[in-house]
């Protein structure tokens, strides 16, 4: 098993950010777009890499996110319409999110079998994720999925705050 680890700057506008290892180690990099159309989120490797990207559709009707890995989309994450609470879904191919993913406490299934478990840092300064690897080959994705995830509920925060009360 490998634990990765996400932690986010609080104030950096371009939205960059490190996933360590348990030593602290640079695994991947992440860099999100400022002011631009589309928004966008890249992950890279060590060595610059772009491994996975993250693009928020740009004319929708409902906020939607779309999730790359290594060239192919592998999930989109959706809002869906509700008049109470924000819900969203998560639309997959042979993986599965369990349990809460927007209080950032889940695990990831690959065609049943665990592939991964994401846990919220608290007590941290920032939003920090720690991330259980189970399977190696999902890496990436998990790594995309909890930036995807984060991206939709900062995308939701700025939209809420900016509502006329």
């Amino acid at each position: 098993m490998k634990q990765l680890y996400i932690k986010q700057k609080v104030f950096s506008l371009g939205g960059k950010f490190t996933v360590k290892d348990h030593e602290e180690k640079d695994v991947y990099y992440v860099e999100g777009s400022f002011m631009q159309i589309p928004k966008t989120f890249s992950i890279m490797n060590t060595t610059g890499e772009q491994v996975a990207l993250i693009t928020k559709k740009v004319f929708s009707f409902l906020p939607k996110f779309f999730v790359e890995v290594n060239g192919q989309e592998v999930l989109t994450i959706k809002k869906e319409l509700s008049f109470f609470k924000a819900r969203y879904s998560i639309d997959t191919a042979g993986i599965e999110v369990r349990g809460d993913w927007w209080g950032m406490d889940f695990e990831v299934l690959q065609n049943g079998e665990t592939a991964g478990r994401v846990s919220k840092e608290w007590f941290t300064w920032g939003d920090s994720y720690k991330v259980q690897v189970l399977k190696e080959e999902m890496e990436t994705i998990l790594i995309a999925l909890v930036v995807a995830i984060d991206c939709v509920k900062a995308d939701e925060s700025a939209a809420s705050s900016g509502a006329v009360t």
